[in-house]
């Protein structure tokens, strides 16, 4: 195995500050594609979808849960998938291990659920046994999964909410899913993104100042938090 030489604190140092421009320009250049993602055309979505909650069937528009944005990851965890009915794909679960407090997300007015096909009885013991309760879980019952990209694959979907109107806003999948999780990574896939006022976003898009809106998950009141 061939590995690193061993330097002085003074040589890391300046290796390191040399890497960390480029890491400066990746930093730059993830921002300039999250503006360019935000002014992404909108597709109106104009069939109805139904799905099983753990209180009965509801709507696409009942998934935002009163909030402007939604993400939407479809999780394999159905028969014929590996890990069949004790657990759910190998994949998929390493992303739910992932997700972060979602009262972070809820405060910008963002939702985050999770889609599959097994019966709620099987989501609801699986969100149990593996520590998931904070993740809204519903079961599709139509071709949401096929006709949004997600029928052989996973991926998550972004979409946005005016009045009772939903537009598909953005869809990413196989390696562009493997670092979802953070509040941050949902946030920069949606139309509206950090809603801070240091990014460059379409006029009209919702901006606070950064810093100031962040908070302990158990402190923010129902009026930021959203429905």
């Amino acid at each position: 195995m061939t590995v690193p030489p061993v330097v002085s604190p003074q040589e890391w140092t300046a290796a390191r500050e040399e890497l960390l421009v480029k890491e400066k320009a990746h930093t730059r250049a993830r921002d300039a594609l999250a503006a360019e993602r935000r002014r992404m055309p909108r597709m109106a979505v104009e069939k109805e979808y139904r799905f099983e909650g753990p209180d009965g069937p509801v709507s696409l528009l009942d998934l935002f849960m009163g909030r402007r944005q939604l993400v939407v990851y479809r999780a394999f965890f159905e028969p014929g998938v590996r890990g069949w009915p004790e657990r759910g794909c190998p994949g998929c679960s390493f992303m739910a291990d992932q997700v972060s407090h979602l009262a972070h997300l809820n405060a910008r007015d963002t939702t985050l659920v999770y889609v599959s096909r097994a019966p709620q009885a099987d989501i609801r013991r699986l969100q149990a046994e593996m520590g998931w309760e904070h993740i809204p879980w519903f079961t599709i019952t139509d071709d949401f999964d096929w006709d949004f990209g997600v029928g052989e694959w996973h991926g998550t979907n972004a979409f946005l909410r005016d009045g009772d109107d939903i537009f598909r806003t953005y869809f990413v999948d196989a390696r562009g899913d493997e670092a979802m999780g953070t509040t941050w990574s949902f946030l920069d896939i949606t139309a509206f993104g950090r809603q801070e006022e240091w990014e460059d976003a379409p006029e009209g898009t919702p901006q606070t100042p950064p810093y100031g809106w962040w908070k302990y998950h158990d402190r923010y009141d129902e009026a930021s938090v959203g429905a």
